[in-house]
């Protein structure tokens, strides 16, 4: 099966909220997602990581697991799916100049998953925008999946 994007990355770019929107501290507005088997297998295929625990339900359940689990660079897919289009973060053109990772327990299919984020600061060097932010993202038993500090170039 091919998958193809649809989307137009760059539609509704002038509604984005833009660098002097961007205040160190706040909240971002975001949304629950509820992550599905589908979503965890387009990744895989995606990623080309098949684990079977990620993508065998047989398998996965004879694992200290007892089921699917999604790989950890499902954060990924949690940035866009928990942020509304008009977050900044989904601005065409930002660059990932770095990011870290803590990885606490596994996303599952059924997961209605929250993402608490928010600006920590942001700072003009070289004629570049930078943000660096954190970002926490929880299961519905209010567990942290993980969370991370990330470090953006924002475009001008």
């Amino acid at each position: 099966m091919e998958y193809k994007y649809d989307t137009d990355f760059w539609a509704g770019n002038t509604a984005r909220k833009i660098w002097d929107d961007i205040v160190p501290g706040a909240p971002r507005e975001t949304i629950p997602y509820t992550l599905t088997k589908e979503a965890i297998h387009k990744l895989c295929k995606a990623t080309g990581d098949m684990n079977p625990l990620y993508v065998d339900e047989d398998y996965a359940k004879t694992t200290k697991w007892g089921g699917l689990i999604a790989p950890p660079s499902i954060h990924v897919l949690l940035m866009f799916s928990c942020t509304p289009n008009d977050d900044w973060m989904r601005s065409p053109g930002t660059i990932n100049a770095g990011q870290s990772w803590s990885y606490n327990v596994p996303a599952r299919p059924g997961d209605v998953i929250t993402l608490q984020a928010r600006a920590l600061d942001k700072f003009i060097k070289g004629n570049r925008l930078f943000a660096i932010h954190d970002n926490v993202f929880f299961n519905h038993n209010n567990e942290v999946i993980c969370s991370g500090r990330g470090w953006t170039i924002r475009p001008m």
